[in-house]
């Protein structure tokens, strides 16, 4: 077993910020089952004896990267109250990301995206618009109200392809796709 395995299966339970079966760890990085369940074991051992925020764990649904208990009280500090964990991660997509089709917000987020956007529209955060190249469905973007409240000038850049920018607006009601 490589000894930068364990490092792989770490930013791969990072990056998916979701719980993991052994078999998608295994697929995702490139390995073995019993493989990537030593690496994973190593892993989960490490972070045990670290002064770490951060503890790999297993729950129901599978692995996952996230932060101890204990600093709870420190998350809800940061995190808007109104915001869940799952709609703060649906925002930090579109941030990141947007403006893009809320199709592809719900392939990257899951189903559980169209109840996030319908949140993050309500609290103003975000805004959605008819897209012109599909009729169906709506682009997604932040909003100023979402720049002010995080204490953002701006967003890097990122290229966007066929993302069309005249797009009528829309107000934040009616139904999802």
């Amino acid at each position: 077993m490589s000894d930068r395995l364990a490092p792989k299966i770490e930013a791969i339970l990072y990056l998916k910020g979701q719980p993991l079966s052994l078999s998608q760890i295994a697929e995702y990085a490139g390995c073995d089952r019993p493989d990537a369940e030593e690496a994973l074991l190593d892993l989960i051992d490490d972070y045990a004896h670290r002064d770490s925020a951060l503890e790999v764990v297993e729950t129901e649904s599978g692995y996952s990267l996230q932060l101890r208990e204990v600093f709870q009280d420190v998350m809800q500090a940061l995190i808007p109250a109104e915001l869940g964990v799952g709609a703060l991660r649906t925002l930090a997509a579109i941030a990141i990301k947007g403006p893009l089709l809320q199709t592809d917000l719900v392939e990257l987020r899951g189903s559980g995206a169209y109840q996030h956007v319908q949140e993050l529209v309500q609290l103003g955060l975000i805004r959605r618009r008819r897209s012109e190249g599909n009729g169906r469905s709506y682009r997604v973007q932040v909003t100023e109200k979402f720049h002010q409240y995080f204490h953002l000038e701006n967003l890097p850049v990122l290229e966007q392809v066929g993302v069309p920018d005249n797009t009528p607006e829309e107000d934040g009601a009616g139904g999802e796709d």
